[in-house]
């Protein structure tokens, strides 16, 4: 599986496909995509971004799933929408997510619980449920797009689980590569630093309790980018990528930065947001 993957004709599946990066995912793709199955939660957001593709694609067909993934039943449709729509994908793109910005003991069990239903377990259950619909073949493969995070580089303060989730999808999309390969589906991971999508907004709390974002504005990189790091990432058959140069040399400091130092230097990040 060393040539170029060739995304002419793909039938595409994109959770978290009604903002941010699914939508992008989605516009990027459609110019050569046959079919998009795009599913989220949100059913306006949805029919927003079918409506979009609709007018400047009319031959692609895209589909629908409304559904809450980090829930049983909601992987279930999703599931069932496949089968019954006669899809036979060969790209699964998992890209819902959500994060809580705030500390671990002052969180709600509803929002940690939902954390590590949508990054963890949705992602695990959907790739092995969507893994004997992935048309693959010797000349065609597929391939596994996972979205992780900059944040699964570090311990992170203040969204402690969020990063540890992201820590598992990167851990997971490495090994399941290995797993994979030979079989002709091709899994990448992509790892963004902070991109301006809604899940800052989503990730605040009730009483609008954030995060410290000092320096992020640094290591900021577009949707459009990131979307298009880890196509190529897929296209050219790359384990993990780091969308931006900025984001490629953090993550490659933190990797080699003794544990000790970064510990100590995400602890006086944490102490500086304390009031």
């Amino acid at each position: 599986m060393n040539k170029e993957f060739d995304f002419k004709g793909c039938s595409v599946v994109i959770t978290g496909g009604s903002s941010g990066l699914g939508v992008e995912f989605a516009r990027q793709l459609a110019p050569q995509a046959s079919q998009i199955l795009l599913s989220a939660r949100s059913a306006d957001g949805l029919e927003t971004v079918k409506s979009e593709l609709n007018q400047k694609y009319p031959d692609v067909e895209v589909l629908m799933c409304p559904a809450d993934l980090s829930t049983i039943q909601g992987r279930t449709n999703l599931i069932e929408k496949v089968v019954t729509s006669g899809m036979a994908p060969n790209i699964l793109i998992n890209n819902a997510g959500a994060g809580d910005y705030g500390s671990f003991s002052t969180g709600s069990a509803e929002r940690i619980q939902g954390q590590i239903d949508l990054n963890i377990t949705s992602l695990v259950m959907l790739t092995h449920a969507l893994l004997p619909h992935l048309k693959r073949r010797p000349e065609r493969p597929s391939c596994i797009v996972n979205v992780s995070s900059l944040a699964a580089s570090l311990p992170m303060p203040d969204l402690a689980v969020y990063a540890a989730t992201k820590s598992f999808v990167t851990s997971f999309s490495e090994a399941l590569r290995i797993e994979l390969s030979g079989t002709n589906v091709r899994v990448s991971c992509v790892c963004p630093g902070p991109t301006p999508t809604r899940f800052g907004q989503n990730a605040k709390r009730p009483d609008g309790t954030d995060t410290d974002r000092s320096g992020q504005d640094f290591v900021k990189v577009a949707p459009e980018v990131v979307v298009s790091t880890a196509l190529n990432a897929a296209r050219r058959n790359q384990a993990c990528v780091h969308p931006g140069w900025v984001v490629s040399i953090a993550a490659t400091a933190f990797r080699i930065m003794p544990r000790a130092l970064l510990r100590f230097l995400a602890a006086k990040r944490f102490q500086r947001s304390q009031p």
